[in-house]
């Protein structure tokens, strides 16, 4: 399945019939099972249905951050967000690839 940021932002928790989605680095992932972190009021609210790549790297929930913006990011930012990948690839499903 190939969404548009826009379809993905149909995928933010708001909707109890619909899964939960956030993409990293263009991988779509169904973090339903997360839903207390993700799904609305969640701690991570701010990432569902969205490309959460940067803010994930630079350990962040400001709304500017939350986009799939790499560029400026340092070796570190970007050695977290490899971490953040690897985890989502342990704990949940892919569903889909964000159109570009």
């Amino acid at each position: 399945m190939e969404l548009t940021a826009q379809q993905l932002g149909a995928f933010d928790g708001t909707d109890p019939s619909k899964p939960i989605y956030v993409s990293i680095r263009g991988t779509i992932y169904d973090v339903s099972s997360g839903k207390g972190f993700y799904g609305p009021g969640g701690s991570y609210a701010v990432f569902a249905g969205r490309e959460a790549s940067r803010a994930l790297g630079k350990m962040s929930k400001s709304e500017e951050d939350v986009n799939g913006n790499l560029d400026g990011l340092s070796e570190k930012e970007m050695g977290v967000l490899e971490d953040w990948e690897k985890k989502f690839q342990a704990k949940y499903p892919v569903v889909g690839r964000l159109a570009s």
